[in-house]
């Protein structure tokens, strides 16, 4: 498991990250997703204990980067951006070489590599040396590195940026058979393929969270509207008329014609989701239209990125000073409230203690009282 918590960084007056916060649960694949220069890699890099936030904490499988980084690193596998490789090794020498730098044992080294080439689908290059094979196969030597030793947590950089097509569907069902036995985080901007493989996404912008959310919920709910794809046989062109006999639809678009069957494509968005299909039937059949073709336009991942990381504006510096300003505000009034209960708690200790002493002299009174007592008697 992975938390993310209150997380900032700062460089100078610049936030490559602000107060972010976030949970990747055991088992989970989960996509980050953000513009170039979003804080992703930033965030990443906080992770593996690369650099360290200015404020917060991160905690990975219950152990605090800050204080454990060493313990930290050893659950975590990394594959950085850009695939960084040493050409002048094999491919089973570079897994090696990560292999002891992870100081994996020396009797447990051989099994781990061999395991780690199996998985990413190496072994019929892994006397190759690295600098002399394709980008979908340093990709995956790249991977074989991150995977070595087995670490229960994966962060992917970009792991299928600058591939064809055929080696981002290997590279993809890779990532999902670690499903079984990783917690993986995949940094993206391809947006499609965080879609195929995650179910959960995770969106910053300008250094800040915009959502924590599943792909399926955030395709539904960014879209306002409902959109229908509708082809039609409409050789008396009324087909724009049903704007008219329809209130909630919003506008009609024209997007393809064929003119050898005359038959007309358009894209029809209605408002509130409203479903308005039943409507469209009977009024093209009363207007004598034939459709051809009707279906709901489904609300892409990308759809939903757009529309959370459009027009968001840039912070000024006089904003920034100001947000800072009442963060440590706050953080001023947390530690006055802190000392406050502070002081009434030894206050109240205090009393608890005054109170525990005269006890114990009324009971030492009572208890020399009886024992006099006692001894008149005699």
């Amino acid at each position: 498991m992975i938390q993310v918590k209150n997380v900032t960084k700062k460089y100078g007056n610049f936030y490559a990250v602000r107060n972010i916060n976030f949970e990747v649960k055991d088992g989970e694949i989960v996509g980050f997703l953000g513009r170039n220069g979003a804080g992703k890699s930033t965030t990443m890099n906080m992770i593996t204990g690369f650099i360290e936030p200015t404020e917060g904490s991160i905690i990975v499988n219950g152990y605090n980067i800050d204080s454990k980084p060493k313990k930290v690193k050893k659950e975590i596998g990394y594959m950085p951006e850009g695939t960084p490789l040493y050409s002048d090794l094999t491919v089973k020498e570079f897994v090696t070489y990560m292999a002891e730098l992870k100081l994996i044992p020396r009797k447990e080294r051989k099994e781990a590599v061999k395991e780690a080439i199996k998985s990413t689908g190496l072994e019929l290059v892994q006397n190759t040396l690295t600098r002399n094979l394709s980008r979908g196969y340093k990709q995956r030597v790249s991977m074989a590195g991150a995977i070595v030793g087995n670490p229960k947590i994966l962060i992917l950089d970009e792991p299928t940026v600058g591939l064809d097509p055929k080696q981002v569907i290997e590279i993809r069902e890779l990532i999902k058979s670690f499903r079984k036995d990783h917690t993986v985080l995949i940094s993206s901007h391809i947006l499609s393929e965080i879609s195929q493989i995650c179910e959960k996404v995770i969106i910053i912008d300008k250094g800040e969270i915009l959502a924590v959310d599943t792909t399926k919920h955030l395709e539904d709910n960014t879209s306002e509207n409902t959109v229908l794809k509708i082809s039609v046989d409409d050789i008396n062109n009324k087909f724009l008329s049903i704007k008219d006999e329809i209130p909630e639809i919003i506008n009609i678009k024209l997007t393809d014609e064929n003119d050898e069957d005359k038959t007309k494509e358009y894209l029809v968005e209605a408002s509130s989701k409203t479903d308005i299909r039943k409507q469209i039937f009977s009024i093209c059949a009363k207007n004598e239209i034939t459709i051809l073709e009707m279906k709901k336009v489904e609300n892409s991942l990308e759809d939903a990125f757009i529309k959370l990381v459009e027009n968001r504006p840039e912070y000024s510096k006089k904003e920034i000073k100001k947000m800072q300003y009442e963060k440590e505000l706050e953080e001023l009034r947390e530690e006055e409230k802190n000392k406050k209960e502070e002081k009434e708690l030894k206050k109240q200790a205090k009393k608890e203690e005054k109170a525990r002493k005269r006890a114990n002299k009324i009971e030492k009174k009572e208890k020399k009282k009886e024992e006099k007592e006692k001894g008149g008697d005699k």
